[in-house]
């Protein structure tokens, strides 16, 4: 997505928290009643509504923070691989964060983060959902707003028919058309060759991922079933397949 000053704060912040796979989570510590700040780096995944997903050990200092105050902030840092990063985009999300055993979150999060199957069966593993309060959003130099957390939000009930077949979509295509999502890696977004699969997709657009690295296509208009992705990912790789001539 352009990072146009036409396009509005909040659908560049969505589309941000999109495109990552890993942010800053800073939490409070607990102990000696002092809580002091923590944060560190945990990989994440974002439901359709936009609410993160994390899966974090009852080990982590972050667990124990959280079980005793569940308000978090995740920072989402969109300045990689830019020569001047103060003028890229980060958001900040506050939010109360709460344990979740919804399998669809859990298939979500897995599908980003393959590797995370390991352990994530593990008894001292658990899923979290953030449920969005606020944002804080900076677009670059000079580019600040304050996003509440009803706009940075999605209601996806208009596409709940493709959130219901989002795993069938994303199996079709990985073991069907991996050639087209091959393309859409590396003739739409100019990524290097690879193994390329998608991992998610929503009204919005698809993510894809080798190894880790994680890429995102948008969609020109926002599709709301199964048989609208289809038409919308057709003319992808229509476009991919006619920019070799």
């Amino acid at each position: 997505m352009p990072a146009s000053l036409d396009i509005p704060s909040a659908t560049r912040a969505q589309d941000l928290m999109r495109r990552l796979d890993r942010v800053s989570l800073a939490t409070s510590l607990p102990a000696d009643g002092s809580a002091w700040p923590y944060a560190s780096l945990v990989l994440t995944a974002v439901d359709h509504d936009l609410a993160p997903i994390l899966l974090i050990s009852d080990l982590a200092e972050h667990s124990k923070a959280i079980a005793s105050t569940a308000r978090v902030c995740l920072l989402f840092d969109g300045t990689g691989g830019l020569d001047q990063p103060l003028t890229g985009p980060r958001l900040s999300v506050l939010g109360v964060a709460a344990k979740s055993h919804e399998t669809r979150l859990r298939q979500r999060f897995l599908a980003r983060h393959p590797d995370a199957e390991m352990y994530a069966d593990f008894r001292d593993f658990n899923f979290y959902r953030i449920a969005i309060e606020r944002a804080h959003f900076v677009a670059g130099f000079g580019r600040i707003d304050a996003i509440e957390g009803a706009a940075l939000k999605v209601d996806p009930t208009p596409w709940q028919a493709l959130v219901e077949r989002e795993a069938d979509v994303v199996s079709h295509m990985n073991e069907d058309h991996a050639e087209a999502v091959g393309l859409y890696a590396t003739r739409l977004l100019g990524l290097a060759p690879g193994e390329w699969r998608m991992t998610g997709i929503d009204a919005f657009g698809c993510d894809l991922r080798w190894r880790g690295q994680v890429a995102r296509i948008n969609f020109d208009s926002p599709v709301f079933d199964a048989e609208a992705a289809r038409t919308a990912l057709v003319e992808l790789v229509r476009r991919a397949r006619a920019m070799a001539h």
